[in-house]
Order: C-alpha cells, then sequence, then structure tokens
C-alpha cells in the first residue's frame, strides 16, 4: 500500500450526474467518500434528484460508490505522490 502525507484531502468538483457541486474526500489509507452520495444516495436525496430531473428534463442519477470521478480524484492523488517520491529521490543523488 502507497503511504501518504496527508491524513484528508478533499476537493469540491462540479458532479454533473447530481446538477451539484460535491466534495470528494480521500483518506490516508485510499478509501474515498463522496459527500454528494451522503445527499444525494438517501430516500430524501433520492426523491429530491427525481424532482430535479422532470425540472432539467433529463435524468439525474447518483453513481455511489462506483462513481468514475471519485477514482479519478483518488487516482490522480496517488500519481502526485509518486511523481513527488520520485522528484525527491533525484534531488537526493544529487
Amino acid at each position: 500500500m502507497q503511504t501518504v502525507r496527508w491524513k484528508v484531502t478533499a476537493v469540491t468538483i462540479y458532479c454533473d450526474s447530481v446538477d451539484d457541486d460535491v466534495t470528494l474526500m480521500v483518506y490516508s489509507d485510499l478509501s474515498v467518500k463522496c459527500l454528494g452520495y451522503q445527499k444525494y444516495g438517501s430516500v430524501r436525496g433520492k426523491k429530491a434528484l427525481k424532482k430535479k430531473s422532470r425540472r432539467l428534463g433529463r435524468e439525474l442519477k447518483c453513481e455511489g460508490m462506483s462513481c468514475q470521478k471519485m477514482r479519478w480524484y483518488r487516482d490522480k492523488l496517488m500519481l502526485e505522490q509518486e511523481q513527488e517520491k520520485e522528484t525527491e529521490q533525484k534531488k537526493g543523488e544529487l
């Protein structure tokens, strides 16, 4: 498992799946949480999405734990961490 230098990091993005801004959080164990899923994954949230879908004329649906955006953000952080390690190793070799 890859080690990171932070306990949690977060980003707020626009999610077209729910037509709203959501916050993605990645923890040091590389688990990911979407606060939009907490909001729109509940029974109450699904009803709100249904109403919003009718108003917008397109289907909105939270993808839950299979969301590509969550994986993208975690993978982006992992790549950045790896690149940072490589840079530090190169500096140590000089």
